[in-house]
């Protein structure tokens, strides 16, 4: 496939993670059944009825295969993305770990920053300070991000919206900017979560579980530090800040929230963005339209940033106002007053 346009390069990973990820999906949920890996409801959780959730797996074997595939047959030798999808691939199986006997917080965390730091220092990142500092913004940033989203996984199709979005803007810009391996790896992850959000959409059959949460996490996060290496200005922040803005507002509400509440942070509750729209009125589809349509604003935003059409300062100054006046809204919608809902 030398000489092939890498846009159709990127189209053929995408469609080969969707169709992958929609056919392999049914299986692991009937296997999941047969093995009682499921997610069962109780007061801090929103379906009603035993749902499995190794959907993840799904989702990482397509997007590995894929985009594994497409950059071997375009003859991209690109050793980034070997790295990149290798971690991902850790980060699945430590994800799968934990659903099937949980893990404790300290060791998911040191996995996490083992990998990330292999990214980071493997594939580059962005530069401010010239330092070491600029190592552990983008291990720490990374870590964050990929615990934001599965912090973010707690409505039918919520994350995987977002991750079909966000993944796509990434795969653009990626391919803007001449990076064809990572728009590969990019289109196979909106792909793949395309192709199970046909599984996940509401009403749910399957979950993505930690192992798809976290891995679709960590391959956004590591690809947008991909995407932003060298970069010596501030903008790469920016656009780094800009790109998941959706799963850090939904994180920090809940963070500000809790602690607010004097309830504890790190254990689950019905206290996130999608519950307070639901709280609103939305169904659960309409909410997961909603968060996915703002997802692809700051999206093009932060690529209109990345290359220059907007101005960096403007645009951060009115992203953290706006936020910040959403958070105050949010926080006026009564979520843990709500009887039956137990602790958050």
């Amino acid at each position: 496939m030398s000489g092939v346009s890498p846009w159709l390069v990127s189209a053929i990973a995408g469609l080969g993670a969707l169709f992958i990820a929609a056919l392999l999906t049914e299986p692991l949920r009937r296997l999941a059944l047969r093995r009682g890996y499921t997610d069962q409801p109780d007061a801090r959780r929103v379906h009603v009825r035993p749902t499995p959730y190794l959907g993840g797996i799904a989702v990482a074997f397509a997007t590995v295969g894929a985009a594994g595939a497409a950059t071997l047959a375009a003859n991209e030798h690109d050793a980034t993305v070997g790295v990149v999808l290798t971690c991902a691939a850790l980060i699945a199986v430590l994800g799968l770990t934990d659903d099937l006997r949980q893990l404790s917080i300290r060791s998911r965390v040191c996995v996490e920053a083992a990998a990330a730091l292999v990214v980071v220092v493997w594939c580059g990142h962005p530069v401010l300070f010239g330092t070491w500092l600029d190592v552990v913004i983008s291990v720490a940033w990374i870590l964050f991000t990929t615990n934001a989203f599965n912090l973010l996984d707690n409505m039918d199709g919520v994350v995987s919206t977002v991750t079909v979005v966000t993944a796509g803007f990434l795969c653009c810009a990626a391919l803007s900017g001449g990076l064809v391996g990572t728009a590969s790896v990019m289109a196979a992850l909106a792909g793949a979560c395309a192709g199970f959000l046909f599984h996940n959409w509401h009403p749910a059959r399957i979950f993505l579980g930690d192992a798809g949460s976290l891995f679709v996490g960590f391959l956004v996060s590591s690809a947008t530090v991909t995407l932003h290496r060298d970069n010596s200005a501030l903008s790469g922040y920016t656009s780094l800040f800009l790109i998941t803005l959706v799963v850090t507002a939904d994180t920090g509400l809940v963070m500000v929230a809790r602690r607010r509440e004097g309830r504890p942070v790190l254990q689950g509750g019905r206290d996130h963005i999608a519950h307070r729209l639901r709280r609103l009125g939305l169904t659960v589809r309409q909410v997961a339209v909603v968060i996915g349509s703002f997802a692809a604003m700051t999206c093009l935003t932060a690529v209109l940033v990345m290359f220059k059409v907007l101005p960096q300062n403007a645009v951060l100054f009115t992203v953290v106002t706006v936020t910040l006046v959403a958070w105050g809204l949010l926080l006026r919608v009564p979520v843990y007053a709500v009887r039956g809902e137990g602790p958050s």
